[in-house]
Protein backbone atom coordinates (compact mmCIF):
# COMPACT_ATOMS: atom_id res chain seq x y z
CA UNK A 1 0.00 0.00 0.00
CA UNK A 2 3.10 2.26 1.04
CA UNK A 3 4.38 1.51 -2.60
CA UNK A 4 1.08 2.04 -4.36
CA UNK A 5 1.56 5.90 -2.36
CA UNK A 6 4.65 6.58 -4.01
CA UNK A 7 4.08 5.44 -6.97
CA UNK A 8 1.18 7.41 -7.26
CA UNK A 9 2.47 10.66 -5.63
CA UNK A 10 6.08 9.94 -7.02
CA UNK A 11 6.00 13.79 -8.71
CA UNK A 12 3.97 16.13 -6.23
CA UNK A 13 6.50 14.33 -3.55
CA UNK A 14 9.84 15.10 -4.97
CA UNK A 15 8.13 18.41 -6.16
CA UNK A 16 7.24 19.23 -2.12
CA UNK A 17 10.44 17.90 -1.01
CA UNK A 18 12.32 20.06 -3.17
CA UNK A 19 10.53 22.90 -2.80
CA UNK A 20 10.69 22.58 0.47
CA UNK A 21 14.42 22.04 0.79
CA UNK A 22 14.66 25.36 -1.49
CA UNK A 23 12.34 27.39 1.36
CA UNK A 24 14.61 26.19 3.91
CA UNK A 25 18.13 26.80 2.43
CA UNK A 26 16.51 30.18 1.47
CA UNK A 27 15.73 30.76 4.96
CA UNK A 28 18.99 29.72 6.56
CA UNK A 29 20.99 32.37 4.29
CA UNK A 30 18.99 35.20 4.78
CA UNK A 31 19.13 34.20 8.67
CA UNK A 32 23.06 34.05 7.83
CA UNK A 33 22.98 37.56 5.87
CA UNK A 34 21.16 38.74 9.10
CA UNK A 35 23.71 37.83 12.14
CA UNK A 36 26.67 38.38 9.97
CA UNK A 37 24.96 42.09 9.46
CA UNK A 38 24.46 42.05 12.77
CA UNK A 39 27.96 41.71 13.54
CA UNK A 40 28.66 44.83 11.65
CA UNK A 41 28.10 48.03 13.76
CA UNK A 42 27.44 50.41 10.65
CA UNK A 43 23.72 47.70 10.18
CA UNK A 44 20.81 48.22 11.50
CA UNK A 45 20.13 44.84 12.50
CA UNK A 46 21.97 44.03 16.32
CA UNK A 47 22.06 40.09 16.94
CA UNK A 48 19.11 40.65 19.34
CA UNK A 49 16.80 41.58 16.68
CA UNK A 50 17.39 38.61 14.57
CA UNK A 51 15.39 36.02 16.94
CA UNK A 52 12.33 39.08 16.30
CA UNK A 53 12.25 38.72 12.62
CA UNK A 54 13.14 35.12 11.83
CA UNK A 55 9.35 33.96 13.41
CA UNK A 56 7.45 35.85 10.77
CA UNK A 57 9.58 34.84 7.87
CA UNK A 58 9.21 31.49 8.85
CA UNK A 59 5.30 31.92 8.52
CA UNK A 60 6.01 33.74 5.18
CA UNK A 61 7.67 30.59 4.31
CA UNK A 62 4.97 28.18 5.24
CA UNK A 63 2.34 30.38 3.91
CA UNK A 64 4.03 29.40 0.00
CA UNK A 65 3.87 25.93 1.26
CA UNK A 66 1.15 25.99 2.39
CA UNK A 67 -0.31 27.26 -1.13
CA UNK A 68 1.55 24.15 -3.28
CA UNK A 69 -0.89 21.83 -4.76
CA UNK A 70 1.28 18.90 -4.41
CA UNK A 71 0.81 19.47 -0.27
CA UNK A 72 -2.68 18.97 -1.20
CA UNK A 73 -2.48 15.83 -3.61
CA UNK A 74 -0.11 14.02 -1.03
CA UNK A 75 -2.44 15.01 1.72
CA UNK A 76 -5.73 13.49 -0.16
CA UNK A 77 -7.29 17.20 0.17
CA UNK A 78 -7.63 17.99 -3.30
CA UNK A 79 -11.21 19.48 -2.91
CA UNK A 80 -10.16 21.90 -0.14
CA UNK A 81 -7.75 24.13 -2.63
CA UNK A 82 -9.70 26.88 -1.97
CA UNK A 83 -9.73 26.58 2.11
CA UNK A 84 -5.68 25.86 1.60
CA UNK A 85 -5.54 29.28 -0.72
CA UNK A 86 -7.38 31.19 1.66
CA UNK A 87 -5.10 30.37 4.71
CA UNK A 88 -2.23 30.87 3.03
CA UNK A 89 -3.19 34.39 1.84
CA UNK A 90 -4.01 35.15 5.44
CA UNK A 91 -0.51 33.64 6.91
CA UNK A 92 1.18 35.53 4.49
CA UNK A 93 -1.24 38.93 5.55
CA UNK A 94 -0.19 38.49 8.82
CA UNK A 95 3.05 37.29 8.77
CA UNK A 96 4.74 40.30 6.43
CA UNK A 97 2.40 42.77 8.52
CA UNK A 98 4.06 41.30 11.55
CA UNK A 99 7.56 41.45 10.09
CA UNK A 100 7.28 44.89 9.02
CA UNK A 101 6.11 46.48 12.35
CA UNK A 102 9.35 43.98 13.49
CA UNK A 103 11.26 46.12 11.31
CA UNK A 104 10.01 49.29 12.14
CA UNK A 105 10.97 48.92 15.53
CA UNK A 106 14.55 47.76 15.24
CA UNK A 107 14.85 50.80 12.92
CA UNK A 108 13.86 53.04 15.73
CA UNK A 109 15.82 51.46 18.38
CA UNK A 110 19.10 51.49 16.18
CA UNK A 111 18.42 55.19 15.30
CA UNK A 112 17.24 55.74 19.28
CA UNK A 113 20.30 54.01 20.60
CA UNK A 114 22.68 56.77 18.79
CA UNK A 115 21.14 59.60 20.59
CA UNK A 116 21.65 59.93 24.58
CA UNK A 117 18.61 61.55 26.38
CA UNK A 118 20.34 61.43 29.68
CA UNK A 119 23.03 64.78 28.75
CA UNK A 120 22.53 67.73 29.89
CA UNK A 121 22.13 69.25 25.68
CA UNK A 122 19.98 66.35 25.11
CA UNK A 123 17.94 68.88 22.55
CA UNK A 124 18.62 67.18 19.22
CA UNK A 125 18.20 63.66 21.32
CA UNK A 126 14.65 64.81 22.17
CA UNK A 127 13.76 66.15 19.35
CA UNK A 128 14.42 62.45 17.08
CA UNK A 129 12.65 60.33 20.38
CA UNK A 130 9.57 62.47 19.71
CA UNK A 131 9.32 62.37 15.83
CA UNK A 132 9.59 58.66 16.03
CA UNK A 133 7.68 58.05 18.51
CA UNK A 134 4.81 59.53 17.19
CA UNK A 135 5.58 58.51 13.27
CA UNK A 136 6.08 55.01 14.71
CA UNK A 137 2.56 54.78 16.00
CA UNK A 138 1.14 56.29 12.93
CA UNK A 139 2.81 54.07 10.48
CA UNK A 140 2.04 51.20 12.33
CA UNK A 141 -2.04 52.02 12.72
CA UNK A 142 -1.76 52.53 9.09
CA UNK A 143 -0.40 49.48 8.50
CA UNK A 144 -2.24 47.16 10.20
CA UNK A 145 -5.50 48.80 9.36
CA UNK A 146 -4.21 48.54 5.44
CA UNK A 147 -3.32 44.50 6.80
CA UNK A 148 -7.31 44.13 7.45
CA UNK A 149 -8.49 45.99 4.67
CA UNK A 150 -6.64 43.27 2.36
CA UNK A 151 -7.13 40.42 3.95
CA UNK A 152 -11.11 41.00 4.23
CA UNK A 153 -11.27 41.68 1.05
CA UNK A 154 -9.86 38.42 -0.09
CA UNK A 155 -13.02 37.45 0.42
CA UNK A 156 -15.62 37.72 -2.41
CA UNK A 157 -18.65 37.98 -0.47
CA UNK A 158 -17.29 40.20 1.48
CA UNK A 159 -15.86 42.57 -0.85
CA UNK A 160 -19.66 42.96 -2.65
CA UNK A 161 -21.15 43.69 0.80
CA UNK A 162 -18.70 46.13 1.39
CA UNK A 163 -19.08 47.68 -1.97
CA UNK A 164 -23.28 47.42 -1.47
CA UNK A 165 -22.59 49.90 2.26
CA UNK A 166 -20.21 52.14 0.34
CA UNK A 167 -22.85 52.83 -2.72
CA UNK A 168 -25.32 53.51 -0.10
CA UNK A 169 -23.41 55.06 3.26
CA UNK A 170 -23.55 58.98 2.00
CA UNK A 171 -25.66 60.27 4.87
CA UNK A 172 -24.01 57.98 7.51
CA UNK A 173 -20.57 58.83 6.01
CA UNK A 174 -21.27 62.18 6.54
CA UNK A 175 -22.76 61.52 9.72
CA UNK A 176 -19.95 59.54 11.08
CA UNK A 177 -17.77 62.36 9.66
CA UNK A 178 -19.36 65.03 11.94
CA UNK A 179 -19.11 62.64 14.92
CA UNK A 180 -15.62 61.93 14.66
CA UNK A 181 -14.29 65.48 13.37
CA UNK A 182 -12.91 65.91 16.95
CA UNK A 183 -11.13 62.72 17.02
CA UNK A 184 -9.94 63.28 12.98
CA UNK A 185 -8.52 66.86 14.50
CA UNK A 186 -6.71 65.60 17.19
CA UNK A 187 -4.82 62.92 15.38
CA UNK A 188 -4.05 65.39 12.52
CA UNK A 189 -2.36 67.88 15.72
CA UNK A 190 -0.35 64.60 16.86
CA UNK A 191 1.04 64.86 13.43
CA UNK A 192 1.73 68.27 13.14
CA UNK A 193 3.52 67.62 16.53
CA UNK A 194 5.43 65.51 15.12
CA UNK A 195 6.34 67.60 12.16
CA UNK A 196 6.63 71.15 13.49
CA UNK A 197 7.64 70.21 16.93
CA UNK A 198 6.14 72.51 19.37
CA UNK A 199 7.18 70.47 22.00
CA UNK A 200 8.99 67.56 22.35
CA UNK A 201 9.59 64.77 24.69
CA UNK A 202 11.38 66.15 28.20
CA UNK A 203 10.85 69.70 27.40
CA UNK A 204 9.83 72.06 30.38
CA UNK A 205 6.28 73.98 30.04
CA UNK A 206 4.26 75.70 31.52
CA UNK A 207 0.30 74.91 30.59
CA UNK A 208 -2.67 75.66 33.00
CA UNK A 209 -0.36 77.63 35.20
CA UNK A 210 2.08 74.01 36.16
CA UNK A 211 5.70 73.61 35.43
CA UNK A 212 6.21 70.11 34.47
CA UNK A 213 7.96 68.12 31.85
CA UNK A 214 6.79 66.39 28.68
CA UNK A 215 6.75 62.96 29.71
CA UNK A 216 4.72 61.56 26.53
CA UNK A 217 3.49 62.32 23.61
CA UNK A 218 0.75 60.20 21.39
CA UNK A 219 -1.23 61.01 18.52
CA UNK A 220 -3.97 62.27 20.47
CA UNK A 221 -3.11 63.17 23.95
CA UNK A 222 0.22 64.62 25.86
CA UNK A 223 1.25 63.88 29.03
CA UNK A 224 3.13 66.45 31.42
CA UNK A 225 4.79 65.51 34.25
CA UNK A 226 4.29 67.97 36.72
CA UNK A 227 7.09 69.11 39.60
CA UNK A 228 5.21 67.42 42.62
CA UNK A 229 4.87 63.94 40.53
CA UNK A 230 1.14 64.72 39.53
CA UNK A 231 0.59 64.20 35.45
CA UNK A 232 -1.13 66.40 33.55
CA UNK A 233 -2.92 65.07 30.57
CA UNK A 234 -3.84 67.33 28.16
CA UNK A 235 -5.36 66.49 23.82
CA UNK A 236 -2.68 67.51 21.14
CA UNK A 237 -5.15 70.01 19.92
CA UNK A 238 -4.16 71.95 23.01
CA UNK A 239 -0.82 72.78 22.01
CA UNK A 240 -1.64 73.42 18.40
CA UNK A 241 -4.57 75.79 19.74
CA UNK A 242 -3.50 77.64 22.79
CA UNK A 243 -0.69 79.87 24.27
CA UNK A 244 1.93 77.80 26.49
CA UNK A 245 5.14 78.46 27.90
CA UNK A 246 8.38 75.93 26.51
CA UNK A 247 11.44 76.80 28.37
CA UNK A 248 13.45 74.30 26.20
CA UNK A 249 12.26 74.99 22.72
CA UNK A 250 15.81 75.91 21.51
CA UNK A 251 18.23 75.19 24.54
CA UNK A 252 17.99 74.07 27.88
CA UNK A 253 20.11 77.14 29.69
CA UNK A 254 17.56 79.85 30.89
CA UNK A 255 17.85 82.62 32.90
CA UNK A 256 16.75 82.74 37.14
CA UNK A 257 15.43 85.59 38.81
CA UNK A 258 15.13 87.13 42.46
CA UNK A 259 13.56 89.76 43.76
CA UNK A 260 13.69 91.69 46.90
CA UNK A 261 11.95 94.51 48.43
CA UNK A 262 14.28 96.59 51.02
CA UNK A 263 15.09 99.72 52.17
CA UNK A 264 15.87 102.93 50.73
CA UNK A 265 19.58 102.22 52.64
CA UNK A 266 20.30 99.46 51.56
CA UNK A 267 24.19 98.85 49.64
CA UNK A 268 23.72 98.33 46.37
CA UNK A 269 26.95 97.93 45.30
CA UNK A 270 27.68 95.70 48.25
CA UNK A 271 24.86 93.69 47.71
CA UNK A 272 26.46 93.01 43.93
CA UNK A 273 29.31 91.38 45.57
CA UNK A 274 27.94 89.71 47.91
CA UNK A 275 25.38 88.14 44.93
CA UNK A 276 28.93 86.92 42.85
CA UNK A 277 30.41 85.78 45.86
CA UNK A 278 27.24 83.74 46.46
CA UNK A 279 27.31 82.46 42.67
CA UNK A 280 31.16 81.80 42.60
CA UNK A 281 30.34 79.02 45.68
CA UNK A 282 27.66 77.23 44.40
CA UNK A 283 28.08 74.66 41.49
CA UNK A 284 24.27 75.42 40.14
CA UNK A 285 26.04 78.69 38.35
CA UNK A 286 26.91 77.92 34.81
CA UNK A 287 28.85 81.51 34.87
CA UNK A 288 27.10 83.19 32.35
CA UNK A 289 25.08 85.69 33.83
CA UNK A 290 25.42 87.67 36.85
CA UNK A 291 23.63 90.81 37.38
CA UNK A 292 21.72 93.32 40.17
CA UNK A 293 19.13 96.19 38.70
CA UNK A 294 17.07 98.49 40.32
CA UNK A 295 13.65 97.44 38.38
CA UNK A 296 11.22 99.68 40.69
CA UNK A 297 10.80 102.10 43.55
CA UNK A 298 8.12 102.55 45.66
CA UNK A 299 6.91 105.35 48.92
CA UNK A 300 8.00 102.61 51.31
CA UNK A 301 10.65 100.93 49.96
CA UNK A 302 12.12 99.67 46.35
CA UNK A 303 12.58 96.63 44.26
CA UNK A 304 15.54 94.85 43.27
CA UNK A 305 16.05 92.31 40.75
CA UNK A 306 19.18 89.66 40.76
CA UNK A 307 19.56 88.17 37.32
CA UNK A 308 21.34 84.73 37.19
CA UNK A 309 21.73 81.70 34.74
CA UNK A 310 21.77 77.77 34.61
CA UNK A 311 22.02 75.13 32.52
CA UNK A 312 18.10 74.14 32.53
CA UNK A 313 15.23 75.39 34.25
CA UNK A 314 15.37 72.63 37.24
CA UNK A 315 18.84 73.73 38.40
CA UNK A 316 17.55 77.54 37.79
CA UNK A 317 14.72 77.28 40.49
CA UNK A 318 17.17 75.50 42.94
CA UNK A 319 19.49 78.42 42.11
CA UNK A 320 17.16 80.97 42.73
CA UNK A 321 16.01 79.37 45.99
CA UNK A 322 19.79 79.13 47.08
CA UNK A 323 20.37 82.99 46.26
CA UNK A 324 17.13 84.03 47.54
CA UNK A 325 18.17 82.22 51.39
CA UNK A 326 21.38 83.59 50.49
CA UNK A 327 20.75 87.28 50.21
CA UNK A 328 18.02 87.37 52.87
CA UNK A 329 20.74 86.66 55.44
CA UNK A 330 23.11 88.94 54.35
CA UNK A 331 20.97 91.66 55.03
CA UNK A 332 19.95 90.98 57.97
CA UNK A 333 23.26 89.89 59.66
CA UNK A 334 24.66 92.38 57.60
CA UNK A 335 22.12 95.43 57.24
CA UNK A 336 18.90 94.85 59.10
CA UNK A 337 18.27 98.15 58.83
CA UNK A 338 17.82 97.69 54.75
CA UNK A 339 14.53 95.82 55.62
CA UNK A 340 10.94 97.27 54.17
CA UNK A 341 10.13 99.25 57.33
CA UNK A 342 7.70 101.81 57.60
CA UNK A 343 8.51 105.32 58.94
CA UNK A 344 6.22 107.41 61.14
CA UNK A 345 7.21 111.22 61.84
CA UNK A 346 5.67 112.27 65.09
CA UNK A 347 5.41 116.64 65.88
CA UNK A 348 5.02 118.11 69.54
CA UNK A 349 1.74 119.72 69.07
CA UNK A 350 1.84 122.89 71.55
CA UNK A 351 -1.62 124.38 73.33
CA UNK A 352 -1.91 127.93 71.89
CA UNK A 353 -0.37 130.33 75.08
CA UNK A 354 -3.87 132.61 75.84
CA UNK A 355 -6.19 129.90 76.06
CA UNK A 356 -8.53 131.24 79.18
CA UNK A 357 -10.56 128.68 80.69
CA UNK A 358 -13.92 129.80 81.77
Amino acid sequence: MLNDFFNENYKSLLLLLGSLAVLLVAYFVLLKILRRFGKNPKYLIPPSSVKKVSTPIVLILFSILLRMGSLRQLLGLNHFEYYFRKASTLLFIFALTWLIIQVIKMVKEHVMHTYDMNTANNLRARKVATQFNILERIVIFIIIILACGIALMSFDSIREIGVSIFASAGVAGIIIGFSAQKMLATILAGIQIAIAQPIKLDDVVVVEGEWGRIEEITLTYVVVKIWDKRRLILPTTYFIEKPFQNWTKSSADILGTVFLYTDYSVPLDTLREELTKVLKNTPLWDGEVNNIQVTDSKATHIEIRALMSAKDSSTAWDLRVHVREKLISFLQQNYPESLPRTRLRLENMEAPENTTLK
